[in-house]
């Protein structure tokens, strides 16, 4: 969390003083009362809250997610989308290292190995591979899958990458069709990786016969904290996250490792993710506390800024996907933090039925 006070926090240098007493303007506009229904099949959205399985204890193992997958599989979303930063929004950030050099270095892979390979850059791979898409073979071939994998790594998209890897046969994983050894080296340490992205979401999207997954992370609301002030940044968002719902959630997420290993505890785990009243406990331990900080520089509010425009970013990626192929059944497999938000901005929209983790999950 501190890395984020350090290297992302958006200042909201404005006076307490502007602060209202009052709730303003309410508009008589009410997007998410207006739901249709749609002309054929609804959207269908469900957001899973999830641990970033990279920081569980080593007692953690890829096996442990099986329950978690049957329970996915046996709901059949036909989209898949996960917290990564699209190669797209990678090679924007790139291209303005002043703001976001920080950013890339932590959220965007290194696609020169596979432009070398390829002969693309991350835009016209991302082309290719939605001329490929396009004429995708009912079924198609190990060096189809090959290159449209290779494709998929050139065009910052590692994960959808994996799904192709994983639709291969073991044998059929090696260096041709524009994978270099380096690249299938690359790929198959991936498989190796503990992270929600590849276990959960590239595995569930291979069983179900997906091409892809979608990554719709944002990280353009970025921006660093001045140097002079982040020792001051710091000390008022830690002092707001000092509070007893913080220490309840370090708590139950202490019970919840401690069980790892032990048969349901990960369901366990995402059933407590995705429960009731986690949500509020969440905002009042995490964005609750720190919007009321009284920093005179409001400190928590821009980072509170920066959390809503993240999450409103993100959900307008998710949209986007379902405004292309209306009628789908989308998963959203995100850090549990966002969960809330993503929901609540999710109902909004005039095309999007919210589908409860919780009952899927039981």
């Amino acid at each position: 969390m501190i890395e984020r006070i350090g290297s992302l926090l958006i200042l909201g240098l404005c006076s307490a003083s502007a602060w209202a007493a009052a709730p303003g303007y309410v508009p008589d506009f009410h997007p998410e009362q207006f739901k249709g229904p749609p002309a054929g099949r609804p959207n269908e959205v469900l957001v899973l809250g999830s641990a970033h399985l990279s920081a569980l204890p080593k007692t953690f193992t890829p096996d442990q997610l099986e329950p978690l997958l049957s329970r996915l599989e046996a709901w059949k979303p036909e989209a898949i989308a996960v917290e990564a930063v699209s190669g797209l929004q990678c090679d924007f950030m790139r291209r303005n290292p002043a703001r976001y050099a920080e950013s890339v270095s932590m959220y965007c892979p290194d696609t020169a190995p596979a432009q070398a390979a390829t002969g693309l850059d991350v835009p016209a791979a991302n082309a290719e591979a939605d001329r490929l898409l396009a004429s995708w073979p009912a079924t198609p071939s190990a060096a189809d899958r090959r290159r449209l994998a290779a494709v998929w790594l050139a065009a910052g998209e590692r994960n959808s990458a994996v799904v192709q890897w994983l639709r291969l046969p073991a044998p059929e994983r090696i260096a041709a069709d524009g994978l270099s050894p380096a690249l299938v080296a690359y790929l198959d340490k991936r498989l190796q990786g503990r992270d929600e992205s590849v276990l959960v979401a590239a595995t569930l999207a291979a069983r179900l016969g997906l091409e892809r997954v979608w990554a719709v992370d944002d990280h353009t609301a970025d921006w660093s904290t001045p140097k002079e002030l982040e020792k001051a940044a710091g000390e008022a968002i830690m002092k707001a996250w000092d509070n007893p719902y913080t220490k309840a959630r370090a708590n139950t997420d202490a019970a919840l490792e401690a069980n790892l290993g032990k048969p349901g505890a990960i369901l366990a785990m995402y059933r407590s993710y995705n429960a009731p009243g986690m949500a509020l406990q969440a905002y009042r331990s995490d964005f609750g506390a720190a919007l009321t900080e009284p920093s005179p520089q409001g400190f928590g509010r821009g980072y509170v800024g920066y959390w809503e425009t993240r999450n409103l970013r993100m959900v307008a990626n998710i949209r986007d996907v379902l405004g292309h192929a209306p009628g789908q059944r989308l998963l959203a497999i995100v850090g549990a933090s966002h969960k809330a938000y993503y929901e609540a901005y999710l109902y909004q929209m005039h095309d999007v039925q919210l589908v409860d983790a919780a009952v899927l999950l039981r």
